[in-house]
């Protein structure tokens, strides 16, 4: 890799360890260190890796160097220590014609503990960047009570006579400018910290997109014509929040019945994987041992998918055909590697069974990492919800309780009060309203790695902003 960004790098330590499965599975089977980089290029899902072992091929095969020199050339340019460290120890095992796959088992064991150690720090940032959030949203909270005091009192008439200038223009700036501004910024830096375990959400958001137009078009209408909303037989909070929840409920819809198969999927194909081996142990071939491991009853929606299978492959259909066509009803990574590189290994034959014993060893063990880490941040999903209430009723309770100090310090300023408060609680509840929906993509982000994930949460935080108001 050259002139590696920090974004490129994260790309690296990503692949690393499937790409090291890899290399350890094709030496497992008697693979050449060299063939394994070629085999290496028909691997799409492993985008950095694909492009490395193009350039690898391509120095050796079109400038005529040694492999081993390349692999060390490419190790001396990479950003990432552990690609750095893992080419390194490769080159060094060959040359010392140590036994690769021991050295592989070794690497792979030490990149898998790493990745338990980065997973940990990761989940420390995650925690101070919600905590982060909450600081902010108490700033939210703040804004909003000194404007509804402000607008509720006769301070607004002394502010205005002094040099302090606080108008209307600032409160709708802060309720929908300034507020969900750095709402974005934290869900950008979330965006950055995880990563989706699923790929091709592109329609999910589609959806989305082309109901957000509509729907706020109408909004927009509802708002800005005088009179519109007058005739309505709802308030403005009200269609707000069905606006809003209308735009989060199809593609949240849509985003569960996905990820319910695919998160079965994820817990399936270490079983799955494991069945196959059992199976080559005792001597069935590779198609046989699948169709056997399809049999089992206990997979859930990942079943549909094993019926699939064991059809085509009954039907004669080769076994990278049945992964391509699997491939494109799967969007969970994780399945699809962990398929791929059995598929790989049963290709390529040799000593099959001891590759995939090591594969089951290790799709075991990312899985048990995968569950750990969605329960370790799913506590989040709470806080969110306690955002929602709080900001909410915190605002009201403060608005009511300025309107009972007015009218019990001076009658005329009652009628006043109710209707500065009235106005600034109608603008401030669809504030909060939106804010709550936004932070609901904060945290579908932080707790599954997908903005996808946020459309259930942003619908549900609407509709609890919108009841505790």
């Amino acid at each position: 890799m050259i002139g590696a960004t920090s974004e490129e790098k994260e790309k690296v330590e990503h692949e690393l360890p499937f790409a090291v499965m890899i290399f350890t599975l094709m030496a497992a089977t008697g693979i050449s260190p060299y063939d394994s980089w070629k085999r290496l290029r028909k691997l799409s899902f492993l985008p950095f890796f694909k492009k490395e072992a193009d350039e690898v091929t391509r120095q050796v095969e079109v400038l005529g160097k040694d492999p081993l020199t390349v692999m060390s050339q490419r190790g001396e340019k990479t950003n990432s220590k552990p690609y750095r460290n893992f080419l390194g120890g490769f080159v060094s095992s060959v040359r010392s014609g140590g036994k690769l796959v021991d050295y592989m088992r070794s690497q792979l064991k030490s990149i898998f503990e790493l990745r338990n150690i980065s997973m940990t720090r990761q989940i420390e940032k995650i925690a101070t960047l919600v905590e982060a959030y909450s600081v902010m949203l108490i700033v939210v909270l703040c804004a909003y009570i000194l404007f509804v005091v402000f607008s509720a009192t006769n301070l607004m008439q002394m502010l205005g006579q002094s040099s302090i200038s606080i108008s209307p223009t600032l409160a709708y700036l802060t309720a929908f400018l300034l507020m969900p501004f750095l709402s974005l910024v934290f869900i950008l830096i979330a965006h950055n910290m995880q990563k989706s375990p699923f790929e091709n959400l592109q329609d999910i958001y589609k959806k989305a997109l082309i109901l957000a137009i509509i729907i706020g078009a109408v909004l927009t209408i509802v708002i800005a014509i005088p009179g519109v909303s007058d005739t309505l037989p709802i308030g403005i909070a009200e269609i707000f929040t069905i606006g809003l929840i209308a735009i989060s409920l199809p593609s949240a819809i849509q985003y569960y019945r996905m990820s319910r198969i695919n998160y079965n999927a994820e817990d399936s194909i270490p079983s799955f994987i494991r069945d196959v081996t059992e199976s080559q142990k005792i001597g069935l071939s590779p198609e046989k041992s699948i169709v056997q491991a399809t049999k089992r009853k206990d997979y859930g929606y990942f079943s549909k998918f094993l019926d699939l299978i064991q059809s085509q492959i009954e039907w004669g259909v080769p076994l990278r055909k049945t992964f391509e066509n699997i491939r494109k009803k799967i969007r969970s990574w994780f399945v699809v590697v962990n398929f791929a590189m059995m598929v790989e290994t049963i290709e390529i034959g040799g000593n099959s069974t001891q590759a995939l014993e090591i594969l089951s060893e290790y799709s075991e063990k990312e899985r048990e990492l995968q569950v750990s880490r969605r329960e370790l941040l799913r506590p989040y999903i709470i806080l969110a919800f306690v955002w929602s209430i709080l900001i909410a009723v915190t605002t009201t309770i403060v608005a009511l309780t300025t309107y009972l100090m007015t009218s019990v310090v001076s009658s005329s300023l009652t009628n006043v009060a109710v209707a500065a408060m009235q106005g600034q609680m109608k603008l401030f509840s669809i504030g909060i309203i939106l804010q709550c929906w936004i932070s609901g993509f904060f945290i579908g982000k932080i707790s599954e790695g997908s903005l996808a994930a946020g459309f259930k949460h942003s619908a549900l935080l609407a509709a609890t902003a919108y009841l505790s108001l």
